[in-house]
């Protein structure tokens, strides 16, 4: 059957950010498809909530505190997934983002800071872990989460959006060098309602109606409707992609963000 080729019975996963919005969904998404999931995240109460949902779904789950800025932290997600489950097939790096500012008032570290976290933490995590991929002739599927605005322009967003444009293109890079024993894919997520834009938006009703009127499809995304794309660049049923970056963003064509910055020009 054709849905069978979006099973992962067995598979073990990474996901970073997996305590909250797009990384809890992808985890929760892995586990209902029948893998094992390594739940990596800073907030400990709410990383161990995820497993024991995964756990629910009839697999296994190990939920491991890690910030990704950290190396050594990396290092041990690695360590502490081939330990429990021996193998690694699919990653996730899924945490990152850096706040809006403009331009003039960032400081070279601040722009340096939105490349270590969106940038430098996924390859790290990815050269990790894609020796076990490969491991006695073994497969596996790297998925990065970017932005809307790595293609898109608005100001203030230059840290962040440069830093994404950086992700996706790693992307490119590490699939082609890779091919063809691990996919690298990526997704591209427009306005989705995760804990970084809620605060926003129940400040401000008015924001959401904003940012909807914006947005071709007249809605914000889910973490599921990113989840869903993740899920399909990590299994079977994506077998033939690699090097691509899925716009999952509501149609959008141009930023819906509609907060004005000053920026001092």
């Amino acid at each position: 059957m054709i849905l069978d080729r979006f099973r992962l019975d067995s598979k073990v996963a990474i996901v970073t950010g997996a305590s909250a919005g797009i990384g809890r969904a992808s985890a929760l998404a892995f586990a209902e498809m029948g893998a094992h999931v390594v739940c990596a995240a800073r907030t400990p109460e709410r990383l161990e909530q995820t497993a024991g949902q995964i756990c629910k779904l009839g697999v296994r789950a190990l939920a491991i505190p890690c910030d990704v800025n950290v190396p050594a932290q990396l290092e041990n997600v690695v360590a502490q997934a081939v330990k429990e489950f021996g193998r690694i097939d699919i990653v996730v790096n899924n945490a990152g983002g850096t706040p809006p500012t403009p331009a003039l008032d960032l400081g070279l570290s601040d722009f340096e800071a939105a490349f270590h976290f969106n940038v430098g933490s996924a390859f790290l995590l990815t050269r990790l872990s894609v020796p076990h991929m490969i491991k006695d002739g073994g497969t596996g599927a790297v998925v990065n989460i970017t932005s809307a605005m790595s293609h898109l322009v608005d100001s203030c967003f230059v840290a962040y959006g440069t830093a994404k444009a950086g992700l996706a293109h790693m992307t490119r890079m590490l699939a082609y060098e890779f091919a063809p024993r691990v996919r690298v894919n990526a997704v591209a997520a427009g306005a989705t309602e995760t804990d970084a834009l809620l605060p926003f938006l129940q400040a401000s009703g008015e924001l959401r109606k904003q940012m909807e009127a914006l947005t071709p499809m007249a809605r914000l995304g889910t973490p599921e409707d990113i989840a869903l794309a993740v899920l399909y660049l990590a299994s079977p049923a994506s077998s033939w992609v690699t090097g691509k970056i899925f716009e999952i963003d509501g149609g959008t064509i141009a930023s819906n963000w509609p907060i004005k910055i000053p920026t001092g020009i």
